[in-house]
Parts: structure tokens; sequence; C-alpha cells
């Protein structure tokens, strides 16, 4: 029997175990759309804006490490899902954007709402094609969700003219692909990583290096046993964080620009870096001729190009990290690999770190007159006792959520790392919640990236999606404005963002319950009553527009060099009155 390409469409989703499809309508996609409709095991989301929905995408499969999948129309609506795809394309995340087109004898002829969608998708997705017969669909969509979620993972646009859509074809959907040129490799080099085995057994100084690599494998068992065999303390970088439990005895936390002291020094002092699933990117190496300059270097990745790219390694190991580290582990334990041995032979080494974690912890001064970021995430993470998703945007409060929100569990840190994307969070915090409906699901944000994708907050009223959105809320770019105090003089340029919403109106409005703090008395109680609400909560917590976050690793500075605090001539500045504060109820904690 012959079904049409929507049917097609639909039937192939089927066959990927596709549950939740995130976007919004239009001319050239309405034969998908009426198809859709009438599945009763394919949830559409209508979100409010495309970007929303590559964004809940991805936080439905970063979340589940299922891939992600978006449908959207042609011309802006394709348009509108680039920065999702970018961003999907930076941090690895398997997302499938379908996206219509016009029919295949208009394309090329600047028809409504035509635009290259497979041109302007080329440089920021791992795949992308366009459908050109119905008889090639099933095909492409097998091959899609394949490339998305094999190897490094990554987005994959399909792009469906209208014909396409509407035409049909006999189905018969295919049980395997085979795409020339494109072999992943699973298994790593033998020979490389029994001296991958060797050094590390033989290490004083270790570092296990973990990016989000690792959470994409699968493989926070294989590192929990490595880590605990050889003694070896673990850091993270942003994307990697719950791949190693952040209150585990070894975890280091998270490295890099803001990373801790304790951990940034060691390290520059390590003398092996086992690099699992983790790129080197600027902000974990800062100035690279510097970086880990007495270390041997073993670096384990799926992805080929990643290896060498940035930084040499004396052991480059090409496979996939939970397959490599379970061989690791098993020539270790053959090679008499003893904790209590390893544990004498690193103590040194711990204890060093332990002294430089009590020489500079991470730390803030909470007052009774104006609220702490910091104290508003250890509150929160203190409350719903360490087990949520965190979903967070981009900025100071991403940085502070990142330092004191201390993850135990893989797929429950949301965040975006690569393109730093502000307007991330919100979205993607709904996406996890449709994955997850009974989990409890954070999304910590500030009142200026939430402000770039608020209009999502109708799916969570319509769904009644049990989000608790943590508004930090300090009238600035924090990070901007950050920047500017310590680099630019204190010239606010565009930072101050100056007459906002009543954002507790904003959620009544939309039918969400909104509620404020203002004083630092005022945060449990406040974090209490939204927690323990059912439905979807705004909490617009003000907080100080003059708090930075260290440390810091300024611009073109090493790893070691680090601002600990405010440099005397900003703390003068301020005790001078030229930076003063005020709170006003109506408008947010804002520079006077």
């Amino acid at each position: 029997m012959k079904k049409t390409g929507a049917e097609i469409f639909c039937e192939s989703l089927r066959h990927e175990g596709v549950k939740t499809v995130f976007g919004l309508p239009g001319g050239v996609v309405l034969k998908i759309f009426d198809v859709l409709c009438q599945q009763k095991d394919i949830q559409f989301i209508l979100t409010r804006h495309e970007q929303g929905a590559a964004h809940m995408a991805e936080g439905y499969a970063k979340a589940t490490g299922k891939a992600g999948v978006a449908l959207v129309t042609s011309g802006p609506g394709m348009t509108n899902i680039v920065t999702g795809l970018a961003d999907a394309y930076m941090d690895s995340v398997p997302l499938v954007a379908f996206t219509g087109q016009v029919s295949t004898d208009l394309i090329g002829n600047d028809a409504f709402q035509e635009a290259d969608n497979v041109g302007i998708s080329r440089p920021c997705t791992k795949h992308n094609v366009l459908v050109k017969d119905v008889n090639d669909l099933a095909q492409t969509i097998k091959e899609a969700f394949y490339i998305a979620t094999s190897g490094r993972p990554g987005p994959v646009l399909v792009d469906i003219p209208k014909d396409v859509s509407t035409a049909k074809a006999d189905f018969k959907y295919p049980d395997k692909v085979n795409l020339r040129g494109y072999n992943p490799t699973i298994g790593g080099n033998k020979y490389q990583i029994k001296q991958a085995a060797e050094e590390i057994l033989k290490a004083r100084k270790p570092i296990l290096y973990v990016g989000g690599g690792a959470i994409f494998s699968n493989a926070a068992d294989e590192l929990r046993q490595l880590a605990e065999i050889t003694q070896t303390p673990v850091t993270m970088t942003l994307m990697g964080l719950g791949s190693f439990p952040g209150s585990h005895p070894l975890s280091l936390g998270m490295l890099g620009m803001h990373g801790a002291y304790w951990t940034n020094m060691a390290m520059h002092h390590c003398d092996l870096l086992i690099a699992v699933g983790a790129r080197f990117d600027d902000r974990v190496t800062g100035k690279l001729s510097e970086f880990c300059p007495e270390a041997r270097v073993v670096h384990i990745d799926i992805d080929p190009t990643s290896i060498k790219k940035t930084f040499h390694a004396h052991i480059p190991i090409v496979g996939d990290v939970k397959t490599v580290l379970r061989e690791i582990n098993v020539i270790l334990r053959s090679m008499d690999g003893n904790p209590a041995e390893m544990k004498a032979l690193k103590a040194p080494w711990m204890k060093q770190i332990a002294e430089w974690k009590k020489a500079h912890p991470l730390s803030y001064k909470q007052d009774d007159k104006i609220i702490k970021p910091q104290f508003v995430v250890e509150k929160l993470y203190e409350l719903t006792k360490h087990e949520a998703i965190v979903a967070t945007d981009v900025g100071q409060h991403q940085m502070f959520a990142a330092q004191y929100f201390k993850g135990n569990k893989p797929r429950t840190w949301l965040t975006s790392g690569g393109l730093g994307t502000m307007g991330f969070g919100f979205p993607a915090a709904i996406g996890a919640q449709f994955a997850f409906p009974e989990k409890l699901v954070l999304c910590i944000t500030s009142e200026g990236s939430f402000q770039m994708n608020l209009q999502e907050l109708v799916v969570a009223a319509e769904h009644k999606l049990p989000i608790k959105i943590v508004l930090l809320n300090n009238g600035v770019h924090g990070m901007v404005r950050q920047w500017q105090d310590l680099f630019y003089e204190g010239r606010y340029s565009a930072s101050v963002l100056g007459k906002m919403p009543d954002f507790v109106k904003l959620a009544d409005a939309y039918g969400i319950l909104g509620l404020r703090a203002v004083k630092p008395g005022e945060v449990e109680a406040t974090l209490k009553q939204g927690l323990k609400h059912k439905g979807p909560v705004l909490m617009d917590i003000h907080t100080d527009p003059f708090e930075n976050c260290y440390p810091m690793i300024p611009a073109g500075g090493a790893q070691h060099e680090m601002m600990l605090e405010d440099p005397p001539e900003l703390k003068l500045a301020r005790k001078g009155g030229s930076h003063k504060r005020k709170v006003d109820e109506g408008e947010g904690v804002l520079p006077a």
C-alpha cells in the first residue's frame, strides 16, 4: 500500500521510537501536520517561537540521551531554529530537525517563504539533506537519526519540500544503515589503551579531566570505577558536570575560567592529564602555552578531529569513552591496581589539593541587607536534597549554579556551553519536563536570559508542567557588567537593563504562580513555597547587581593566574560611592 510523504514521515518517527515533537506549523508543512494530528502515540508540542522548539528538543535530548525532534516550516521557520542548531552542534547534542521547503519545482525561484535551508544550516549541522524524491524519505530519516546519535552526536537537518510530503510511495522502513565513509570507531587501539593504563599506574599527580563526551557515552559507572581504582581526582568541564558525583571525595568540581582555585592549580601542576570526552576549549585551557606544563597527556575521544586539535596528546585514543574506559579498568585490575596502594601513592597529591582548597575555598559574604546569588543556589541545593534536573541560562547565574549546585548524576545538568546561548535554559527545562513528567525540573535563569524566550511560559501553563523557575534578578547583564567593571573602568555600556516587567504579574498573566523575594530573610520561605507548589512557578529573587563571579581567569591568562576577588581599585570605587545600590520592588534590584 502506498503512503504519502507525510504518512511516511510519521511512520518513520514511530519506528525511531519518537514520542514527542516540538515546533510550529506553516504553509508548506500543512500536510505533515494534518497527518501528525491524527497520530495517538506521537505528541506534538506547539511552541510559540521556533528557537524555543529547538531548545526544547535539545533539553529533551540532553535529559534522555535520545535524539530530540523539531518540526518547523520553511523560510523564517527554519531560520529561527539556526541558533538551536548551532548550540546543539557546539555541544554535541543529538537533534533531528525537520524543515519544510517550497515545492521542488519552485526551489531557486525566490518563492514565498523560500530559503536555502541546506546552505544556511551547513556550518551548524553534523549532516543535512534536501529530500527531492518521496521514495528516498524513509531511508533519509533512518540515516538522520543514526548520524545524529552515533559517533560524536550532533544535529541533523532534513529538508522536506511540499510536493514530497504529498506524493506517494511504497513504505518500507530500513532495518540498518550503511553509510559510505561514515564508520565511527568504538573500540580504541589496544596498544594505546595499555600504554594509558601503564601511565595511570605510575603517575603521582594525575587528574581526570572529563567533558560532555563521558555523558553522551553513558560512561559514568566506568569513570567512577577508574577514579576509585586509581584514587585519581576528577574535574569536569561545564558540559561534563554530573558525569562524576559532585559530592564524591575525589571530585574537584568544575575547572576553567570560573573553576575552583584548587581545581585549576591541580590542573597546572599535574604530571598526568587523562582527558575523557573533552576538547580542550579556550574556557578550560586559558593561555595555551602555559597549560598543564608538567603533564603527559592521555586523550580519549570518539571524534578523531578533537584529538590534537588544540593541545598535544602523548597517548591519543580514538574510541567510545565507555568502551575505552572499561578496557582500561580491566587492564588496571590485571596489573594489580590496588585502591589502598593507590591511595597511599596519591596521598601527598591529595594533601596538596586539600591545602589549595583550604587556602582559597569558594566563598561569599551574605548579610541581612541584599541577597547574594550564591546564597540562593546553595539554599536551593539544600532544599531539593541535591536531587533535581537543573537547566540554566547563560551568564553569572550559570557559573554560580555550576559552582554551588553539585550534581551527582549524569543528564541532570542542562546548559549551553560552547555557544553560550542566552534564552536556552527555560525551553530546555520544558523539554526535560516533557521527557520526565514526574521529576523535579529547575530552571535557574536571570532576567536578561529569561526575557529572550519568556513566550514559552504559555507552554508550561497549558501543559501544567511543574517547572520551578528561579529567576536571579539583578537588573543587569551580570557577566557583561563584571567585565566592564574589571576591564572598562565601570562604563556600563548597554549592560543595565533599566525598565523591566514585573515578573510576578507576568507569571500571573500566563496563569502561573509568581513569587518574589527581595530580602535575604525571604529567600528560604519563597523557595519552599515554590518547590511545594504542584504546577509551574516563577520565583523572582532580587540579587546583588554588583556581585562578581570568582575565581576568574582573565582573557589571555594562564590557568594558575586567577583573580580571586575584586581588585583594590574596584573596592575603593564602590566604597567611595561611585557604585550605588537601591532596592525598588517594582523595578528589581538596579544600579542607581
